[in-house]
């Protein structure tokens, strides 16, 4: 059943063409992502398909299914001003989502019992109990615990979160639900996003996405659409099967125009040897010669981030937390932390959202003073503090591109003598000479944070801290940063939701455990995810074994398999924990630099294999423990 159909869909602003002729079909129960560089019109295009923004030309066309609910979540949320996050959550017609809002205003206020009999009686004639319980999950997996917050105090990472959450209370309350979601993991900690990745996995949801989070394109998506110089192109499977495909693209389309390259060269020197068209024949071919030179004089795209700065010597003396504390009244961030940095040290930071991570990084940074303890910076360290905000668009709306490097520096020294002036070192990252006399308040999302990131690089650190870098930036220019950030000869400090960038990049982990706890972990995140389901299920056994039972025995008691079905479980158990750590390797083994071609190919095969053979095995256990358990 087809949910989504675009025809001829085109949008421009000014002279500046984001995307012509998309056309594109959305079928019921496919989970889709759109990839494309930073100022190509993701955000737009998903704009054009919600409503929000019209398409251009007569020829145009947006085709929904008229009963399909869409549910569309934007990349800068609104609200009305003057509700709090109870009611911002609960803002429906629907009956179910009205008589739970009810409910729990309710409960805020046991003292109006009226009230209370009501919500419990209406609560009861919609039979809306179970529905109010996946409700309460939604809000306390997003965090959302003071509902009477009002909206205008929330932080621009709540605000993601709450119409993520209002989105999905929507989509629990309706079958048939097409989902169009700009960003959904920015400004979602860790646990959430995995959380999330089991949420929208469900088969009756239809999906339509911008995201940079590679894992979760791989373990949600079954096509990519790329929209690449205007073009979209479509790519069944995951992340890994896009980089595949979009490789052999780029292969094709390299020996097509040089084939007609050749061709034009040809009939070039025809068509000086035959000025005139004296023929029906003849006219035809000159036609023909004109058509061959468009297609021969297209450019392969090229155009990709160039960094080139070094960092400045880094001394011996380096950075030194002297068992540091900083609290806010009752609420303990940090305790006793102590740690001493070396060179070259690339350290991932993880932790629920307020557990402390960004004013760990300010107070590295001096922006804050610990409440006890020392921190002690080596005299030669340059610090680069990438921070979550990002570019401050207020304070620069009237600056043009240019401006804003320039106020900076005129140009940059590079290695051997080199240097490169402002609009030069633009250039180099994606600002053409035309966009640099853009304003800055013009700007897209993602274009604003690379900006921003070049004024930080500009400053040559040898101590980059990079809060959130990921969120807005396209996965090519993520691809690119990695790359560098791999060569980078300084300290590396990163706070990330980005599975993919953690444990490409971080080889040692700061777990923000929460009540001031930080755990040192040295491993990449995969490893540490692994390492804490360990911890759970020898916990787990320990408790079973404390009440006097083990795992085995509370499952089999009185089950009435036969002694080869329960061989068969013992061996599928064995089987799934070997398959799942194969996958997790494969998953690993993607974030290496010097894969060819067929290594990728290779890698994606065996991949499918794992994931069909996982499939079936956990489909054959769980048949085997509903005898258990029946």
């Amino acid at each position: 059943m087809n949910y989504l159909t675009l025809e001829n869909v085109a949008r421009s602003f000014g002279d500046k063409v984001l995307f012509k002729n998309v056309n594109l079909q959305i079928n019921q129960g496919e989970k889709a992502a759109l990839i494309a560089k930073n100022g190509s019109g993701k955000t737009t295009l998903l704009k054009v398909i919600a409503g929000e923004e019209p398409s251009d030309g007569d020829t145009s066309k947006v085709l929904l299914r008229s009963d399909v609910r869409v549910g569309y979540l934007p990349q800068e949320p609104e609200f009305y001003p003057g509700h709090n996050v109870l009611e911002a959550a609960f803002d429906s017609d629907n009956p179910t989502i009205q008589a739970i809002r009810e409910y729990e205003l309710a409960l805020l206020h046991p003292d109006r019992e009226e009230a209370m009999q009501k919500a419990l009686a209406k609560m009861d004639d919609l039979k809306a109990w179970d529905f109010e319980a996946r409700v309460k999950e939604i809000l306390f997996k997003l965090n959302l615990t003071d509902l009477e917050q009002s909206v205008t105090t929330l932080s621009g990472g709540q605000r993601k979160r709450l119409a993520l959450a209002k989105l999905l209370i929507d989509s629990d309350s309706y079958q048939n639900e097409f989902l169009i979601l700009d960003e959904p993991t920015n400004h979602l900690d860790l646990d959430m996003i995995e959380w999330l990745e089991e949420y929208l996995s469900r088969p009756n949801l239809t999906l339509f996405m911008v995201t940079h989070d590679r894992y979760f394109m791989e373990r949600i998506c079954d096509t990519i659409y790329e929209l690449d110089r205007g073009e979209v192109y479509k790519y069944t499977g995951g992340y890994a099967d896009f980089l595949v495909k979009k490789a052999m693209r780029q292969e094709n389309e390299a020996v097509m125009l040089d084939k007609t390259k050749k061709l034009y060269r040809k009939e070039l020197d025809w068509m000086r040897r035959s000025p005139q068209a004296r023929t029906t024949k003849a006219q035809a071919r000159i036609d023909r010669f004109f058509e061959i030179e468009e297609k021969a004089s297209k450019k392969p795209d090229t155009d990709e981030l160039k960094i080139e700065i070094q960092g400045q010597r880094l001394g011996g003396k380096i950075l030194e937390l002297q068992y540091i504390s900083k609290s806010y009244g009752d609420l303990k961030l940090i305790e006793d932390f102590h740690y001493k940095f070396k060179k070259g040290e690339r350290v991932g930071i993880v932790g629920k959202n307020g557990a402390g991570k960004t004013t760990f990084l300010r107070l590295i940074t001096g922006e804050e003073k610990p409440d006890r303890g020392k921190i002690v910076t080596g005299e030669t360290v340059v610090f680069g503090y990438y921070t979550q905000d990002g570019l401050q668009v207020m304070e620069n709306q009237d600056k043009r591109v240019i401006d804003f490097i320039q106020d900076i520096a005129e140009y940059i020294p590079l290695d051997k003598g080199r240097k490169l002036t402002a609009a030069q070192l633009l250039e180099r990252f994606l600002f053409s000479r035309e966009q640099q006399q853009v304003y800055v308040s013009q700007l897209s999302g993602g274009e604003r944070r690379r900006l921003y990131l070049l004024s930080i690089l500009m400053k040559n650190p040898n101590f980059l801290i990079l809060d959130e870098p990921t969120n807005d930036l396209d996965v090519i220019t993520l691809n690119v940063l990695e790359e560098w950030l791999l060569e980078y000869p300084g300290c590396l400090l990163v706070v990330s939701h980005d599975r993919f960038l953690l444990d490409k990049l971080c080889d040692h982990l700061f777990v923000f455990q929460g009540n001031g706890k930080i755990k040192d972990f040295n491993g990449r995140y995969m490893e540490y995810r692994k390492w804490v389901q360990e911890q759970e299920k020898a916990q787990r056994a320990s408790s079973a074994t404390n009440s006097g039972k083990s795992p085995k025995q509370e499952v089999r008691t009185g089950s009435g398999l036969t002694k080869q079905q329960k061989n068969e479980l013992k061996k599928l158990e064995r089987e799934i924990a070997e398959l799942e750590q194969r996958k997790s390797e494969l998953h690993q083994a993607f974030t290496r630099t010097d894969l060819g071609l067929d290594k990728i190919q290779q890698l994606s095969n065996e991949l499918k294999e794992v994931d069909a053979s996982l499939e079936e095995k956990e489909l054959r256990w769980m048949e085997l423990a509903e005898l258990i358990q029946g």
